[in-house]
């Protein structure tokens, strides 16, 4: 659909046709997760796992000219917190206090999931610093407090620093495929698992580390493999509809452990695999036949992202097999860059995830709490600065592989 030049809010993600979205996401960077791809926005809304009462409204911010789009964001007005990563709370009740409204507020993310990447999609940087200026314009007539870029790439935090956004910096756990003799050089590109082989096999990682992390990490799991349960790898084209009802099922209970509401619809798993099967990997444990527990993935030609997992039993050392080292034999075997562990976890420390910082880009427009928000997060920046060093000192290499 041809629209008149200039910013267009979209009710849904399906009032852009997705070459169109997917052509903008491509054109941006050649490394963009799967969760940014049209089909994987319009599975949540066509589940609706967002829109309606669930507090988040999209509103999808496109920068059009000639009848065509040149840059896009996905956008959601938010009437809550939650799902986000990046923790406010503090910010909405200083306002409460003050008997003024934070909600709703302008968020752009990826609903639920805490992976980074671009977050400003165009044709070149003219046209996403365009479309950045045009929705900081929008975000400031709308009367509504605040706008938020959650998990941006370090090109969209460039842009977004440019444009005067204040920066907070957060912390996760990603493992890189990549030995420490690899990373050493400062002159060696190790962008791509081609450039340096990465490990060979688990058994190799494993000598990488120290001997009581090395120790620890096999005992683990043998305790894992005592349960004996079958593991097997599947993909979106070969998993079956009973396959992602167990999923959900596993999904939903982990989430009930933690008295908390699961915010995925149980339709919303079959919708992904009809929509991009080869960007899903499901890792499913059975004991004869009958699944026991699953770990859930989504994938792409340079890294596997860790998102959900469930068991129907309490099996120690159960979780630490299917969502790390497991994940970590899949990277080896399969030649993939790195895998992202997700947010928060320092155990994932002692398992050979290291510390990556994450950045998020806010604009606030009282300019009382801007100012208190900017010195907050200056000092928050320090200890987050203060926190990294501490988790590089205690990494479990025996020769320390340099972080991101």
């Amino acid at each position: 659909m041809k629209r008149s030049d200039g910013l267009h809010l979209l009710p849904a993600i399906a009032d852009i046709a997705a070459p169109d979205w997917d052509g903008l996401l491509d054109a941006t960077t050649d490394a963009a997760p799967p969760c940014l791809r049209h089909a994987y926005l319009a599975s949540l809304e066509e589940t609706a796992c967002v829109g309606g009462r669930t507090g988040w409204t999209p509103a999808h911010a496109t920068l059009w000219r000639d009848g065509e789009a040149i840059a896009a964001m996905p956008l959601y007005l938010k009437h809550h917190s939650y799902g986000e990563y990046v923790f406010d709370w503090a910010w909405a009740e200083a306002y409460a206090r003050q008997g003024l409204d934070y909600y709703p507020k302008w968020v752009s993310a990826v609903p639920f999931t805490p992976i980074p990447g671009p977050r400003l999609l165009g044709r070149d940087t003219a046209a996403r610093s365009a479309l950045l200026e045009a929705v900081l314009a929008h975000v400031r007539a709308s009367g509504h407090s605040s706008l938020h870029l959650l998990f941006p790439s370090d090109e969209d935090a460039a842009l977004l620093r440019a444009a005067g956004m204040m920066m907070r910096e957060g912390v996760q756990f990603h493992w890189q495929n990549r030995p420490p003799h690899a990373a050493s050089g400062a002159a060696e590109d190790c962008s791509s698992p081609a450039a340096s082989a990465g490990w060979a096999d688990f058994d190799a990682f494993l000598a990488s580390l120290s001997s009581d992390k090395r120790k620890k990490i096999r005992q683990e799991r043998r305790r894992a493999a005592a349960h004996g349960l079958e593991l097997r790898w599947l993909d979106g084209h070969a998993a079956q509809p009973a396959h992602w009802d167990f999923l959900w099922r596993c999904y939903a209970g982990t989430y009930a452990l933690h008295r908390s509401t699961p915010y995925l619809a149980p339709n919303f798993f079959h919708r992904l695999a009809q929509r991009m099967p080869s960007a899903l990997r499901l890792l499913l444990a059975s004991r004869q036949g009958e699944p026991v527990a699953a770990a859930f993935f989504l994938c792409d030609g340079r890294a596997l992202y860790g998102r959900y997992w469930g068991t129907l039993e309490d099996l120690p050392f159960l979780h630490f097999e299917l969502c790390y080292y497991q994940a970590i034999e899949y990277c080896i075997e399969h030649r993939l860059e790195r895998f992202e562990g997700g947010a928060q976890g320092e155990h994932k420390l002692a398992r050979g995830l290291g510390p990556v910082r994450t950045t998020s880009a806010h604009w606030i427009a009282d300019p009382r709490f801007r100012r208190a928000i900017d010195d907050y997060l200056t000092r928050e920046r320090l200890g987050i600065d203060g926190y990294v060093d501490e988790l590089h000192e205690r990494s479990p290499f025996r020769q320390p592989v340099t972080g991101s």
